[in-house]
């Protein structure tokens, strides 16, 4: 499992990064497979467009059964190398095949 892939508490959390969608979608397809009924796909800042391309990809191509469940979207605040906070945006999608 890469960086962008690993989990923190939650089993099925797919963190999305600066890979191509594809990438991601494998993910989601193999949580699937694996028998689990739901997976949230997370993303901050640039990479929202890529979590709702996956979560798109994965409903129309690979999971035809899957529903989106739930997106919540907030805002983190980051501090970087110098103390200085932005925010930057986040997303969570939740699919479900229940």
């Amino acid at each position: 499992m890469t960086a962008e892939e690993k989990t923190t508490g939650e089993e099925n959390t797919i963190f999305v990064g600066n890979k191509a969608p594809m990438s991601y979608v494998l993910a989601v397809v193999t949580q699937f497979n694996s028998g689990s009924k739901e997976v949230s796909i997370k993303a901050r800042g640039r990479a929202i467009s890529r979590a709702v391309d996956t979560a798109e990809i994965v409903r129309n191509r690979f999971v035809p059964n899957a529903k989106v469940k739930e997106i919540k979207i907030g805002t983190e605040s980051i501090t970087n190398e110098e103390g200085r906070t932005s925010n930057v945006s986040s997303i969570e999608i939740t699919l479900t095949t229940a």
